[in-house]
């Protein structure tokens, strides 16, 4: 115990020279009370390279690192989270939302790290502010159902002007399929038909994203 007091002592002195591993290391000890967590803290920076690297990795990859157990796979889903409902706070005070980066964080907070795909659809008001964020479907390791009729429904269930389509691909490549353009063509054509405009779709992986409308594909 006298070592982590020490740690402690040091982050209400200066949290910013602490060591990547001992941040690591102090966190893990939340959980692992009775264990010596500085190995383990160890290990998964040289598995993952970095701190973002480490709380990024699906649980999967962190279950087959020697001492990462239940318990901490219980406390990783809760601090992932977390994390993601803090990167949508601000869009809910309504911002415009204008560019594709303004969404894609709130979209990898959510989705990068999920092993399934899911759709996910943000629906804007007449100035691009956001009136809702909600997951439409849930898929399989490499696909997901994106219907248009769900998609519209929920659309004119809250006025909305303008539609932001997400997903994410836990494959790592963030470039569509055909067959997630055809059904994004399909989705642009009846909202056009009910006088709303797709404004983007957002495939994402990790921390990296692709945009429909960057690309000129919409």
């Amino acid at each position: 115990m006298g070592h982590r007091k020490r740690l402690r002592e040091r982050l209400a002195h200066d949290p910013r020279q602490l060591a990547d591993y001992e941040i690591l290391e102090m966190l893990l000890g939340y959980v692992l009370v009775r264990q010596d967590t500085k190995p383990l803290a160890k290990a998964l920076l040289d598995e993952f390279g970095s701190l973002p690297g480490v709380f990024a990795a699906h649980p999967s990859d962190l279950r087959r690192i020697k001492g990462f157990g239940p318990k901490l796979e219980s406390f990783w889903s809760l601090w992932k989270e977390t994390w993601a409902r803090m990167s949508e706070l601000p869009l809910r005070s309504r911002p415009q939302l204008n560019t594709p980066d303004a969404v894609a964080s709130m979209a990898i907070a959510r989705l990068g790290t999920c092993t399934r795909e899911e759709c996910w659809v943000a629906l804007l008001d007449k100035a691009n502010g956001l009136l809702s964020w909600d997951r439409l479907t849930q898929g399989t390791v490499d696909q997901t159902p994106i219907y248009v009729r769900e998609v519209l429904s929920r659309a004119l269930e809250h006025g909305a002007s303008s539609i932001i389509l997400v997903h994410n691909h836990p494959s790592g490549d963030t470039h569509p399929s055909r067959q997630d353009e055809e059904v994004t063509a399909r989705v642009c054509r009846s909202a056009r038909d009910m006088g709303m405009r797709v404004l983007d779709h957002l495939v994402v992986s990790g921390n990296s994203f692709f945009s429909f409308q960057s690309h000129g594909l919409l």
